[in-house]
């Protein structure tokens, strides 16, 4: 997300501690059986399966990840625990429809999703495909040496007893909201807090600890004298961390959108649109303006059986007619309270 591929120099102080904390959460044993779905070479995949190794746990390999390949992998070796990014789960869950199969997804217990948030859809639709499974998702990144925090979006055994998620209930049953996605709380040796620049909570997210990369590869260190444990790393996120004490996202520092003197984060936006019934996924960017310096621009994909229409007002949720239109969306934008220059251009 920075430019170029960057080499990133961890110690091994780094993975072990990293590895301790995702077994200590998740939840890991030596009764797991897990599948590799991630690369070794990426560093989610490096420190779950450091894990597993502490723990004693059985791993199952795939030659790379495809869907099938996934699934049977789960019904032969009886899989207990995996790791996904979204596009990963989409997949899982596409096959799944398009085979109207479900063999062996029962033995799943604990999923750890990363390298971005699930959306509302996913999460209902994960928890159907693994109905005994405890699905968590993480926040980190490679200079972290993984994930940072951590937050449990389904929990099988509360949604028995009918207790809902302490996470969930502050967040009105859902992590993505307009202001941004709950990532949830940073592991026990993790310190986080926010550089605010202005007078709201928001700002850049800071890390440190044992967790935090020596440096990237052929840099020279700036300060040697002091410790990486005391040095503070700049994620390149922004963010704020609520009452509770769990932190969310609200976008990227060099994603931010300069609109009419206001600063704008693409993702804050998204979350908002995602929200309509009639968006499956959009993508918002600025593009050059010579009175506001950038305009708020989103590219929408539409769900099955909508249209996007001209009309402006051609919609109603009540018809069987399913309309979308810029107009509609800039009234369900400002019904989100996002006001302002961050009103869209379609």
């Amino acid at each position: 997300t920075t430019g170029r591929p960057k080499g990133v120099v961890i110690s091994h102080t780094a993975l072990i501690v990293q590895s301790l904390a995702k077994v200590a959460i998740v939840g890991y044993s030596e009764d797991d059986v897990y599948l590799h779905t991630a690369p070794l070479c990426h560093i989610g995949g490096l420190s779950s399966a450091m894990a597993m190794l502490m723990v004693g746990a059985c791993h199952a390999f795939i030659p790379k990840f495809e869907a099938t390949l996934a699934l049977e992998a789960i019904e032969q070796h009886h899989v207990t625990s995996l790791i996904t990014v979204p596009a990963m789960m989409a997949d899982l869950i596409s096959s799944v429809r398009l085979k109207r199969i479900q063999k062996g997804c029962d033995s799943v217990k604990k999923i750890l999703n990363g390298g971005g948030g699930l959306s509302d859809n996913l999460i209902k639709d994960a928890t159907r495909l693994f109905p005994r499974a405890k699905l968590l998702s993480a926040y980190g990144m490679t200079e972290t040496c993984s994930s940072l925090t951590f937050t449990t979006l389904f929990e099988p055994m509360l949604e028995a007893s009918g207790t809902s998620l302490q996470m969930l209930a502050i967040t009105s049953s859902s992590p993505v909201k307009a202001r941004g996605v709950c990532v949830g709380k940073p592991a026990p040796h993790v310190e986080i807090k926010i550089c605010v620049d202005g007078s709201y909570n928001v700002g850049r997210i800071l890390t440190r600890g044992p967790h935090v990369m020596l440096r990237y590869w052929d840099q020279i260190p700036e300060n040697a004298s002091n410790s990486v444990e005391e040095t503070w790393l700049d994620t390149g996120d922004i963010g704020f961390i609520d009452d509770h004490g769990n932190l969310w996202l609200v976008g990227r520092t060099n994603g931010r959108i300069k609109s009419g003197g206001e600063n704008i984060y693409p993702e804050e936006v998204e979350a908002v649109l995602i929200q309509h019934p009639g968006v499956l996924s959009s993508v918002v960017v600025g593009i050059p303006d010579p009175r506001l310096t950038e305009l708020v621009v989103s590219c929408i994909r539409l769900r099955e059986n909508w249209q996007w229409s001209d009309d402006s007002f051609k919609y109603s949720v009540q018809s069987n007619e399913l309309f979308l239109s810029s107009t509609i969306l800039r009234l369900h934008c400002r019904e989100k309270n996002l006001t302002g220059y961050a009103l869209l251009n379609f």
